[in-house]
């Protein structure tokens, strides 16, 4: 269906409204400092506190003894450190964390949702039917009465991420020393001059409970070590990143496996190439592109036009709405790219950074196809919107039930529909990286993410790279710079000709990515194999005119 501009403002206001409820903003990595709890940041997992089931009982209660149709509480324990060093001094230490509880109300189709960091019987009852009288004021603007998609009730849930280390036990001295250790060993290559470092870590404790009879409780790990080396010379610099290390939903084992000191030279000698590089003609190439790479445009140009509140004209916010719509004209028809191209949905692949076992409106995740065999045939989905796509869902013969994309970034934020991870699937044939470089005769080779630009429909994009290499009768001939690659969504993923299979996958990520208004972020990987396009435009971004 389609919508006027008209009555697409009015349902972004009414979006906006009822998010607004939530009385918190919340931007970057660091915002939680305001929201720290005076409280003992180490106490126990709270779950394991004797007076959260209570407490929880007590919020469901009162939101029902209020007059809620349904309601959820969760009660969450956020606890983030970042280290970082530049050269060999220490840039900055921080380590913060937020604890405190939301309860959503609906009442007569209509949401709403109040929080506090006060866990009293008094307060939380309190809070309970404030939601419930969020949820009363904001009838008055409702556009479409919220109907929830069944869920199967989980009456006592469990779900931690897999990890070795636990990265908060790991002292700071430690950390800062690999760090620093690291630095100078890209500092000891010829040429460069500038390199920073950090480690990032998150742990949250999560108890979610309903009116439905679930009850669940989970602890989430993501941590994520990054490196920049800058190179100097001729009047010129030029920049590495170790973003072929990707943010993962694992604990400390992941720096260590990062290697950061043993790799910390590679990525500087690659910034001291990249300086006395050829700059790259403009024409088409066959491009082939590392996984490294690959993730952050399916992140832009598969998975934010795939979210179902942006095709439907109800969110905007950070990324647009999306060409992907309307979904019945798209789903099951829509030829996104070649019959090489397989995207699924998922929050079950270890150590990816939207793993979980529950959702945060407890449903626990499933995976599912969004496009197959290069046709779209499913959207991210919530508890509310799943029901939007019944007609599809009953004409496909499948269960209508949400995906589990409900997220909320803190307990004083309210959950709203998040990507999962989105993923493209490896193909058949064991072909590698050194595979495709050999099948082209005339290409550029990219690896890793830079900069991109999209429009807000996700239809016409642009993106650069960390590094590139000229491909000429099947070999790599040379490093090249200024590169970028200029693409029409449904095209590009069309001239999808070749791609690697199983042994060249690979997981990249985003540890913060923004949606909303108040905006709120989270952490999503995409895995991808090695994989070509044909005949692709490349710009060079070092011409002016």
């Amino acid at each position: 269906m389609g919508q006027t501009r008209r009555e697409f403002i009015k349902s972004a206001s009414t979006s906006a409204a009822m998010a607004g409820l939530a009385g918190s903003f919340l931007t970057g990595r660091n915002a939680a400092d305001s929201l720290v709890s005076p409280l003992n940041p180490y106490a126990a997992p709270i779950a394991a506190e004797p007076n959260i089931k209570e407490l929880a009982a007590v919020a469901l209660d009162a939101a029902k003894s209020a007059g809620a149709d349904y309601a959820d509480v969760r009660f969450v324990r956020n606890r983030n450190q970042n280290v970082s060093t530049r050269e060999q001094r220490v840039a900055g230490i921080a380590d913060n964390e937020t604890y405190g509880f939301g309860v959503r109300t609906l009442v007569n189709g209509s949401w709403g949702f109040a929080a506090s960091r006060d866990l009293t019987r008094e307060e939380v009852s309190r809070v309970a039917k404030q939601a419930v009288a969020q949820a009363r004021a904001n009838r008055s603007a409702l556009v479409r009465p919220v109907v929830l998609a069944p869920a199967p009730v989980v009456a006592n849930g469990v779900w931690k991420s897999p990890i070795e280390i636990e990265p908060f036990d790991v002292a700071i001295e430690d950390k800062v020393g690999l760090l620093l250790a690291a630095n100078k060993a890209a500092l000891a290559v010829k040429g460069a001059r500038f390199v920073s470092s950090s480690m990032f870590f998150l742990r949250e404790e999560k108890t979610f409970a309903s009116t439905d009879g679930s009850f669940t409780f989970q602890v989430i790990y993501r941590t994520e070590p990054s490196m920049t080396v800058t190179a100097t010379g001729n009047g010129d610099f030029a920049t590495r990143q170790s973003v072929d290390v990707a943010p993962r939903g694992l604990g400390y084992e992941h720096v260590r496996d990062a290697r950061l000191v043993e790799n910390a030279s590679r990525w500087a000698d690659e910034a001291v190439q990249k300086l006395s590089a050829k700059s790259v003609d403009v024409g088409r190439y066959d491009l082939v592109l590392h996984p490294s790479h690959l993730w952050l445009t399916i992140h832009e140009s598969v998975a934010h036009p795939t979210e179902l509140d942006r095709a439907m004209g109800y969110e905007a916010n950070y990324a647009g709405t999306s060409f992907v719509a309307p979904p019945e004209k798209v789903l099951g028809t829509l030829k996104y790219g070649s019959e090489l191209m397989n995207i699924r949905g998922d929050r079950t692949q270890q150590g990816s950074l939207s793993a979980c076992g529950w959702d945060d409106e407890g449903v626990q995740p499933e995976d599912f196809d969004i496009v197959k065999r290069g046709t779209f045939v499913d959207y991210h989905t919530t508890r509310e919107q799943a029901l939007w796509l019944d007609w599809y869902y009953k004409k496909r013969g499948i269960p209508t039930r949400s995906h589990g994309c409900s997220y909320a970034q803190t307990w004083a934020a309210v959950q709203f529909q998040r990507m999962p991870n989105v993923s493209l699937l490896p193909g058949d044939k064991d072909l590698g990286w050194d595979d495709l470089i050999a099948a082209t005769d005339r290409g550029i080779a990219i690896i890793g993410d830079g900069s991109f630009s999209i429009d807000q429909q996700r239809y016409n994009a642009q993106f650069g790279g960390q590094v590139f290499y000229e491909i000429k009768g099947g070999k790599i001939t040379g490093m090249l710079k200024d590169v970028a690659y200029q693409m029409r969504t449904p095209e590009f993923w069309g001239s999808l000709d070749m791609i690697g299979g199983a042994k060249s996958y690979h997981l990249g990520g985003a540890f913060g990515d923004a949606k909303g208004q108040p905006v709120q972020v989270n952490a999503v990987s995409h895995g991808a194999p090695v994989t070509r396009f044909r005949n692709v435009n490349v710009i060079n971004t070092g011409r002016s005119a």
